[in-house]
């Protein structure tokens, strides 16, 4: 499954009901995957959908009335798309099993067992994910192999392929090195045929060598004879390769009066292998013995450790030492890290400032140590920089390669999710996926998380932020969004995507929701009292919905501040609304009774986000930011957001469109009929309510 935020699972939901639908869609949400959902209504639209939208699951009723199952499962099918079908049950029998089974169905689910489910939505994408890799890889090795049968036809060096000491290929240039016109005079020829009389029973014996899988040596020199019978020096290296998929050895032959000083071929090829500024190897040649190292622990089940590191509050350090002592720094970091790790494993520059370190046949436990000897190494040094010296610690971010997750990109993503996680929590630290123990690995993570939000939470750690929120229709009332970041020192700010499902799992939302109401009605006290009135928008969780505590914390926030109720606007999801429908209307009228306001964010990306506005009528709604991004080219987006904005006028409700990146956009918006728009095109969010909406 994709652990990139930023990529949506495409669902689609077969099932009568809207609600279990909607039901469906917000346990994904709250479980950290984003979801573009689609529900078709008939046969009709099922086939449409399928034929024209890119679709990574369907989810399908099996006990469905309006789209049987069996239809749904054929329509899949002839769509000629790898798409996995998994059965929504009310209860699984050997019938109901063997059903789904037959028509196609990958997997089954319960109902009303959402763990379970969203196990196997998990499942199942990363399936799919895993498939969708392997179709791009072989694609891949194709193109690679046309390519290198390319380059190796127009190699100058002489160059040919033997199986079982038989020539199977040569490129042009060995053709002509030995005076043949064509590969069919050579095809099937012996490597023993070129090889002069003396030198044909020591190389029988490397031909043997080599056969029973021996190291090829880095160069042998004998002498070599053409097709008239001419000898001349040659030296001959080997390399294990495939050719049409049977395992072979590449020969590359070369008379020796062209030979370079071996000396200086082998500086050079240091040389082209190395970073300049830290010595040590750079990302082109890392990147290939990572992949190595990968494919080797698909194939034969190895074990390998893969360490990413970035020091700790980078931008503080570059504003103490200068940006011109930043080479000198990360040249002192990469000696450190040499020094820690010996000849045990190798390390590369692999970023502007972080650097990767592979360590070969290494278990958790090598790999963790390892992470620790590191970490400790930077941690007990002061480093010399240039004429200055400074304490640097480093965020550690490790993979264990294996079997489990035997591709490059999965490897490097988890390993700078590592990274992020270590920084976020606090930096000088290590955090080591190990697909094998990812329950310890995880709750090491997660213990360490709720620790910092409990202290967060005691010792004043959180922080606002606020971005304007500017009228389109000439309103020029300060209005600005609250935005929640975690303090992780030194000025640093993590956001809460990084901490909030943790949060939840652990009881402690509804802490962070009143922290954030009673902090938002402080600053507005505090605006009021300068003169300055100001509304502000602050989200809540579906936590505190379930509580009227709450309520009752911001009737007392407001009187204790001074402040009226209707510069207060709590946002809710749409699609915790929908699911919570009965406790969502008993909080809006009751903070309606404070003069409060509700807005309803990500709006229209639900199944049937108009039909929730006959519940639950809002002040104001935000359109999902999905509809915003790439605005100017999609005319499907702008035609939905001019029905949103006009159905929330003729309702007497205000839209706000966020994530606003360009002009075209704010004039597409303003055309639709928009009141509101926020954006890092108008003003990125800070600390400080300073914009001008005169």
């Amino acid at each position: 499954m994709s652990k990139n935020p930023d990529q949506a699972l495409r669902l689609m939901i077969v099932d009568d009901s809207v609600e279990d639908a909607e039901a469906i869609v917000s346990a994904l949400r709250n479980s950290g995957i984003a979801v573009r959902p689609l529900r078709p209504a008939s046969e009709e639209e099922l086939s449409t959908m399928l034929g024209a939208q890119q679709i990574d699951l369907v989810l399908a009723a099996q006990q469905g009335k309006d789209l049987p199952f069996a239809g749904v499962m054929q329509s899949v099918s002839a769509s000629g798309k790898d798409i996995p079908v998994v059965a929504v049950s009310n209860g699984i029998d050997d019938a109901s099993f063997h059903e789904a089974q037959s028509a196609g169905a990958r997997n089954i689910a319960l109902r009303d067992k959402p763990q379970q489910l969203l196990a196997t939505v998990r499942s199942e994408w990363e399936d799919l994910e895993s498939r969708r890799a392997l179709r791009r890889l072989e694609a891949r090795v194709r193109e690679t192999e046309r390519r290198c049968d390319t380059l190796i036809e127009s190699s100058r060096d002489p160059i040919a392929y033997v199986h079982q000491g038989m020539h199977i290929r040569a490129n042009s240039a060995y053709l002509e090195m030995f005076g043949y016109d064509s590969f069919e005079d050579l095809e099937g020829m012996s490597l023993l045929d070129l090889v002069a009389p003396q030198h044909v029973e020591d190389f029988k014996q490397l031909l043997k060598d080599l056969a029973k899988g021996d190291a090829p040596p880095p160069r042998y020199e004998l002498e070599a004879r053409d097709a008239e019978g001419n000898g001349f020096p040659a030296s001959m290296e080997f390399a294990p390769a495939t050719y049409e998929g049977e395992a072979c050895q590449q020969v590359i032959f070369r008379r020796q009066e062209q030979e370079i000083d071996p000396g200086l071929a082998q500086e050079l090829e240091e040389l082209r292998q190395r970073d300049q500024v830290t010595g040590l190897l750079n990302r082109p040649t890392f990147l290939h013995s990572l992949e190595d190292a990968v494919a080797d622990a698909a194939q034969n089940k190895a074990q390998h450790g893969l360490l990413l590191l970035e020091p700790d509050h980078y931008q503080r350090l570059l504003h103490e030492i200068g940006l011109d002592a930043a080479d000198a720094m990360l040249a002192a970091m990469a000696e450190r890290l040499q020094t820690a790790i010996g000849d045990e494993a190798v390390a590369a520059r692999f970023s502007e400032h972080s650097l990767a370190v592979l360590v070969r046949a290494s278990d958790y436990a090598q790999t963790t140590a390892l992470a620790e000897r590191i970490r400790e190494a930077f941690a007990s040094h002061v480093f010399p920089i240039g004429n200055r010296s400074s304490v640097i610690t480093a965020s550690i971010g490790g993979v264990q390669i294996g079997e489990k997750i035997a591709s490059v990109t999965q490897v490097l993503a988890k390993a700078n999710q590592g990274v992020q996680s270590s920084i976020g929590v606090g930096g000088n630290r290590f955090e080591i996926f190990d697909p094998s123990a990812i329950e310890r690995a995880e709750e090491e993570h997660v213990q360490a998380w709720v620790a910092r939000l409990r202290d967060a939470l005691d010792q004043e750690g959180f922080v606002l932020h606020y971005q304007p929120v500017i009228s389109l229709q000439g309103d020029t009332g300060a209005v600005y969004e609250t935005f929640l970041r975690l303090d992780a020192g030194d000025g640093e700010l993590v956001k809460p995507l990084s901490f909030l499902q943790i949060a939840e799992e652990h009881g402690l939302l509804w802490e962070i929701d009143r922290y954030v109401i009673g902090h938002t009605i402080t600053a507005i006290g505090q605006r009021i009292s300068a003169g300055k009135p100001t509304t502000l928008l602050v989200k809540i969780s579906q936590a505190s919905l379930d509580d009227d505590s709450l309520v009752r914390y911001i009737g007392e926030q407001l009187t204790a501040h001074g402040v009226p109720g209707e510069y207060l606007v709590v946002q809710l999801p749409e699609a915790k609304v929908f699911t919570h429908l009965k406790a969502a209307q008993e909080f809006a009228a009751a903070i309606g009774k404070l003069d409060c306001r509700i807005a309803l964010e990500q709006f229209g990306a639900g199944l049937d986000s108009f039909q929730l506005l006959a519940h639950l009528k809002p002040n104001l709604i935000k359109i999902d930011r999905s509809f915003v991004e790439d605005l100017p080219k999609n005319a499907a987006n702008q035609e939905r957001i001019r029905e949103i904005a006009n159905k929330a006028r003729e309702l007497g409700i205000r839209s706000i469109a966020e994530f606003v990146s360009d002009a075209a956009s704010m004039s597409i918006l303003f055309s639709a009929g928009v009141d509101y728009v926020e954006g890092v095109f108008l003003a990125g969010a800070g600390p400080d309510m300073g914009y001008d909406f005169e």
